[in-house]
Order: structure tokens, then C-alpha cells, then sequence
């Protein structure tokens, strides 16, 4: 088994919308009318929105593969969560998701480590994640990066509503 993790590249849409899709399916697929579901993952994670996303600058995706099937991803950009905080120039980790037939194998620590330095290089950022309240593995991964609660809000996909936290991770703390 080879395991590679490379920055994602405008060529890279159609693998990591496909990815998006299947991981954000796998993950909350229950949770939603289907014509709800349907609808948020073509505007959000279709190849379009991916190929805008990863022309911008100043954004950032990273894709981890395993053998030649990509399992995983993160990517990240300017901060969009609601928050009086929120300043220009932090980021926001967007997404971070693993196949479920890959997780528990260390891949989700290997995402981050990679997008923290990226995050940090040449002088750390301030990091902000939103993370449904009920995902409390979710929440305790961030918690060993310095992430730590400092509100909520709701994420909307159709006529649903969820309870998300917000997480910050200051630009001076240290990672763990």
C-alpha cells in the first residue's frame, strides 16, 4: 500500500468533486430530503464549483491517495464563518473528509499536519473550523490542534438546519 498526499490542481476537480460528494454522502447522505442533498452537493461540490475553488489563490486543497485512489481530502480558504472575531486574512479548513473504508488509519492526521503547514509557513494564521455539533470525534481532532469553541451557528442545506460549533485556533497558539 503507497499512501501520497499532494496539493490539489485545477486538474485535480472532477477527482476531488467526486470525492466530495461520495465522503459528504457516506457522512450525512441520511440526514437529508434527497432533493435537498441533491441539490447542496451540485452547487457546493460539483466539478465546477471545485475547478473555481482551486483556481483561487487563496484557497487550498490537498488530495491523499492510496495505491492511485484518492481517499481522502481537505481543503481550505478564507474565512467565511460568522464570528465578530473573523478577521482578514484567516482561514477557514472547509472540509476535511476520508473515505470511511480508510478512516482510523492515521490519514485525517496526515491532511492536517500537511494543511497546518501550509497554514503556518511563513508565520501562523489564525484557523477557524465549523463542525456540527453532534460530531464530537470531529471536535476533540480539531481540540489536539489548539482548536477550541468560541461559538455556533447554523448550516443550511435546503430546508434543514444544523447546529454547527465554531472552532478557533488563535494565530500565536502553539499546535499540539
Amino acid at each position: 500500500m503507497t499512501v501520497t498526499l499532494c496539493r490539489a490542481a485545477a486538474d485535480d476537480a472532477a477527482t476531488l468533486s467526486a470525492l466530495a460528494i461520495s465522503t459528504y454522502t457516506e457522512a450525512f447522505g441520511d440526514s437529508y430530503p434527497p432533493h435537498d442533498l441533491h441539490d447542496f452537493l451540485q452547487a457546493h461540490y460539483s466539478v465546477a464549483p471545485q475547478r473555481v475553488e482551486l483556481n483561487d489563490p487563496l484557497n487550498a486543497a490537498w488530495l491523499l491517495r492510496v495505491d492511485d485512489t484518492a481517499v481522502g481530502y481537505l481543503a481550505a480558504g478564507p474565512n467565511s464563518l460568522p464570528h465578530p472575531l473573523a478577521a482578514d486574512g484567516d482561514i477557514e479548513l472547509k472540509r476535511l473528509y476520508v473515505l470511511s473504508a480508510h478512516q482510523n488509519a492515521g490519514h485525517g492526521v496526515r491532511l492536517m499536519e500537511a494543511f497546518l503547514e501550509w497554514l503556518d509557513t511563513p508565520a501562523r494564521r489564525t484557523l477557524w473550523v465549523g463542525v456540527w455539533s453532534e460530531n464530537h470525534g470531529a471536535q476533540r481532532f480539531y481540540a489536539r490542534y489548539g482548536c477550541s469553541k468560541v461559538g455556533e451557528y447554523d448550516f443550511i442545506v435546503g430546508a434543514s438546519a444544523d447546529r454547527e460549533h465554531i472552532l478557533r485556533r488563535p494565530a500565536g497558539s502553539a499546535c499540539a
